[in-house]
């Protein structure tokens, strides 16, 4: 008896150094206390490209307006269609301005690509129809689009905050379904979302009715970006609360 238990033992040390090899190697780890969550600041940095990232999103709305006014009745006088048509020239060119920009300077142009994509569907809209509000009108669809989908993922339980920390803060896994608390943080800051893009893109939509073209471009520079980066940040900040008290239940 007394000589099996050293190679049971042995047996043990062996089996438990396999069993960590293969976990360091598929990176089976759970998430313990070691692991933080990134910073509210890295994630919020992270989402919205950073200071520079809102900066150069808002420039091309910024040339649109500009060109618009300045070329419009307001101060050239050029007729209602030309001068749209130098607005949607100057949106376009800095759009593309930033990208090629970036891509000099080797740097991601993730971000670029996204605004440019965005900015030449509402440059077409408002080139074909010759209103200066349908530039808007792309990412006002947008906006409630992403509220309604934010919605569903709610009543069927699925919150989409949930999917996107999980991709975000928790290198991928998807273990928060065992978390009672977290799953509740999750669908109530999924509506809390839900309002915020419904906010933002409920002003925007009531401008676009009005025709008020202009203070479209205001609205989005000046008044939507703080709402995101707003509601982002709480995000981070409740999700962070939680985790902090708590390991999440492996799924």
């Amino acid at each position: 008896m007394s000589g099996s238990e050293p190679r049971h033992a042995a047996s043990e040390s062996v089996e438990e150094r396999l069993a960590e090899e293969v976990i360091e190697e598929l990176d089976l780890h759970e998430v313990s206390d070691e692991e933080p969550m990134p910073s509210m600041s890295e994630q919020i940095a992270e989402q919205l490209g950073g200071v520079r990232g809102l900066i150069e999103s808002s420039l091309p709305v910024l040339a649109f307006v500009v060109f618009n006014v300045v070329l419009g009745d307001a101060v050239v006088g050029l007729d209602k269609r030309t001068a749209l048509y130098w607005a949607i020239a100057g949106s376009v060119i800095s759009a593309i301005g930033i990208g090629v920009f970036r891509l000099l300077r080797k740097q991601p142009v993730r971000h670029a690509v996204n605004g440019l994509f965005g900015i030449a569907i509402g440059a077409f809209l408002a080139w074909r129809t010759g209103e200066a509000k349908n530039f808007y009108l792309p990412g006002i669809l947008l906006t409630f689009g992403q509220a309604a989908l934010l919605l569903v993922s709610v009543v069927v339980r699925k919150p989409l905050i949930g999917y996107a920390w999980g991709i975000m803060a928790n290198k991928g896994h998807q273990d928060w379904f065992g978390n009672v608390r977290l799953f509740r943080t999750f669908q109530w800051l999924t509506l809390v979302w839900v309002v915020s893009l419904g906010l933002r893109a409920g002003i925007q939509y009531y401008l676009w009715a009005l025709g008020e073209a202009n203070a479209l471009g205001v609205v989005r520079i000046l008044i939507s970006w703080p709402i995101y980066a707003a509601t982002f940040a709480y995000t981070a900040w409740a999700i962070h609360r939680v985790t902090s008290d708590q390991k999440v239940a492996p799924a």
